[in-house]
């Protein structure tokens, strides 16, 4: 008999990549960016801004952790890791030439492309940023296609931020509009304090023509949707990205079902007219 093909990596999908950590850098106490490449020295896999990675420590498990860096570089993979469970906290603190599992990527990503002649408003919570933050790369890279761009950001406390030093730069240019808030702070704070929500009447953009992209905690998405719906932006134009327990990452385990929906497959970026009636379910 002939020997069977081999079989292409492709044909497992849950095996991972093997990918080693290029850079690794704190962005608060608990939270550490990873810069990652294939251990083959191939280019990276596309993505969409929005997607996620499973991330696997090995011997430890594996994680779903959103992908942070720019979509137009394929030499390295960034991630940004809260450590909170046992493989987030193996993954941030991972070092330089350890080697990381990956497979993906993974899930819906923002509708980008629906915004093109419009406003965009970009609310972001706490590590919430993290996903946004190659949806702002593409808006920065495609600047033309958009009218209005504001960004609000807000977290804890000042430490509390993610990309200090990337939102300063964000907050020099002219042809965006970047609000920082912060639920309380010290005396050396100069900044805004308050939810993200008080800082959305500031916000200057064209409820009919405005596209709205949201992640962060859930009742901070809840609570900042609603505010945009009340100013009069569509329900069908505002998009948020879901968090759930995912295991499988390919709709067949069930640990990320959020309604009807698996999030690792029609999420997890859903538009609020299609998760409002989930989100008022309390434990869902």
């Amino acid at each position: 008999m002939p020997p069977e093909p081999a079989r292409r990596d492709d044909d497992l999908p849950l095996a991972p990549h093997p990918y080693r950590v290029l850079e690794a850098g704190p962005e608060t106490a608990d939270t550490t960016t990873l810069a990652l490449a294939p251990v083959t020295g191939e280019a990276t896999r596309a993505f969409a801004p929005g997607q996620f990675n499973m991330l696997y420590a090995f011997g430890i498990g594996e994680v779903a952790i959103s992908i942070s860096g720019e979509p137009a570089r394929r030499d390295r993979l960034v991630h940004t890791v809260r450590a909170v469970g046992k493989v987030s906290t193996a993954l941030a603190a991972a070092r330089p030439g350890q080697v990381l599992g990956v497979r993906g990527p993974y899930g819906s990503g923002w509708p980008l492309a629906g915004a093109d002649g419009g406003d965009v408003v970009v609310m972001a919570g706490g590590v919430g940023m993290a996903p946004l933050r190659p949806l702002v790369y593409e808006l920065y890279a495609h600047r033309e296609r958009y009218e209005r761009v504001e960004v609000i950001y807000g977290s804890r406390s000042p430490k509390d931020l993610l990309y200090y030093p990337e939102l300063q730069r964000w907050r020099r240019r002219t042809d965006t509009r970047v609000q920082v808030t912060v639920d309380s702070a010290g005396r050396d704070w100069y900044g805004d304090v308050g939810v993200v929500t008080t800082r959305l009447p500031d916000a200057r953009f064209d409820p009919a023509r405005t596209t709205a992209f949201l992640c962060g905690p859930e009742i901070m998405m809840r609570l900042s949707a609603q505010a945009l719906a009340d100013r009069g932006v569509a329900p069908t134009s505002i998009f948020l990205s879901m968090e759930r327990n995912m295991k499988c990452a390919i709709a067949q385990c069930g640990h990320c079902q959020f309604g009807p929906d698996f999030l690792c497959r029609e999420g997890p970026v859903l538009s609020y007219a299609h998760l409002k009636p989930f989100l008022a379910t309390r434990e869902l």
